[in-house]
């Protein structure tokens, strides 16, 4: 059995994969997320995206962020190898919205922003309004484990190779 660091390195890249496939199927086809999501949601880039490239001996970074930032020195930093190691986005569902980031390499989540709660007008609300805390961070983890099965189950596919790839080439340079 491999040890534990040996796995989480040598298999990271699926994570940042997976960021990548995300920031194409945000771009490209919104459709998936109801079709993940048996209902209306919507999923966009926040204000934050970093992508690294490793390839020919050496490691670049590239961190995009701001409100009105433009995308277009990410998309030129994936046509030369790059991936999304991270994303911030914004995820909406009736008529809420949550902002987090994802970090590829865990998959884990930083900087949750729920939708606001109503407040606690006596000390008998507090069971309600834990519960209802409770439930609106569940919605986080539940759209990140749909989002990623999914994914998976595309990726472990021979469409990832013949179909999906090639249509993220052509979003890349067109």
């Amino acid at each position: 059995m491999q040890d534990i660091a040996i796995s989480y390195n040598k298999y990271q890249f699926i994570g940042f994969e997976f960021l990548t496939w995300l920031w194409f199927v945000v771009e490209n086809k919104k459709d998936i997320f109801k079709q993940i999501y048996n209902s209306a949601v919507s999923i966009e880039i926040g204000n934050r995206i970093v992508l690294q490239n490793n390839s020919n001996n050496y490691s670049e970074s590239i961190i995009i962020k701001g409100d009105q930032a433009g995308l277009e020195e990410g998309i030129l930093s994936l046509k030369k190898g790059a991936l999304v190691t991270e994303m911030n986005i914004i995820f909406k569902k009736d008529n809420m919205e949550w902002k987090f980031s994802i970090k590829g390499e865990s998959l884990s989540l930083t900087g949750l922003k729920i939708p606001e709660t109503g407040p606690m007008e006596t000390k008998e609300d507090l069971d309600g309004a834990v519960l209802e805390k409770i439930y609106l961070y569940d919605q986080i983890i539940e759209l990140v484990d749909r989002l990623y099965s999914y994914f998976i189950k595309k990726r472990l596919t021979d469409d990832w190779k013949l179909k999906i790839i090639s249509e993220m080439q052509h979003w890349i340079t067109k």
